[in-house]
């Protein structure tokens, strides 16, 4: 992990201010999935296709080949010895994780049917359990959709996490673990939160997978 951070930080030299943030969210992400947990992840406009970017990381393979372990290939190829290889061979093991931001029949359902600032608060609802985390990502850190999924993930038990600007807004205070990168405009905050969620996605990857 200290390599990765150190890496981190010698390419963008300003998120020095956020380190040891960035070092306790992997901390709780590891335990998260240690726990057979699973992310849920919301933000909207450019953090929400950041949440799908994040679970394409995670659900496959990112640096390493994760492939999967020698007691599943061989059930697979005792089960369906007609394409059991094929199966073992083209799958990856995978961290579980859930762009809440991506599920857009239900968004649009749920925000014409209920109120829209209660998407995300709805599916962590329906989706958490207290092993999980929720990242809420947003550059003001005050999306009303996300900030009241952190209200419901809170009183549900859940570990959040959240990605947000200088200012860190309701988000911050809603957080185990806030991660506000010293920036105020969206595109630069937005620039920022690239390279860090690269690097959890690494060292989730390496302490889980890397032989």
């Amino acid at each position: 992990m200290e390599q990765e951070l150190e890496t981190l930080v010698n390419k963008y030299p300003e998120l020095d201010s956020c380190v040891n943030e960035v070092k306790q969210a992997a901390g709780l992400l590891i335990s998260c999935y240690e726990q057979n947990g699973k992310l849920l992840l919301c933000g909207n406009g450019g953090s929400a296709a950041d949440c799908d970017h994040i679970v394409g990381e995670l659900m496959k393979g990112f640096e390493l080949q994760r492939p999967v372990d020698d007691e599943f290939r061989e059930k697979l190829s005792e089960g369906h010895p007609e394409d059991g290889d094929y199966l073992a061979n083209n799958l990856q093991q995978a961290l579980p994780a859930i762009s809440l931001s991506s599920q857009s029949p239900l968004l649009m359902a749920f925000a014409n049917d209920v109120a829209t600032d209660m998407v995300f608060a709805q599916q962590v609802y329906g989706y958490g359990q207290k092993s999980d985390v929720l990242l809420g990502i947003s550059t003001s850190g005050n999306s009303k959709n996300v900030v009241r999924a952190m209200k419901v993930a809170k009183t549900m038990g859940l570990t959040t996490i959240g990605m947000t600007g200088k200012n860190g807004g309701q988000l911050k205070e809603l957080c185990d673990v806030a991660i506000q990168v010293p920036w105020e405009r969206t595109l630069d905050i937005q620039e920022r939160h690239l390279p860090i969620y690269h690097r959890l996605c690494i060292i989730l990857e390496n302490h889980f997978f890397k032989s």
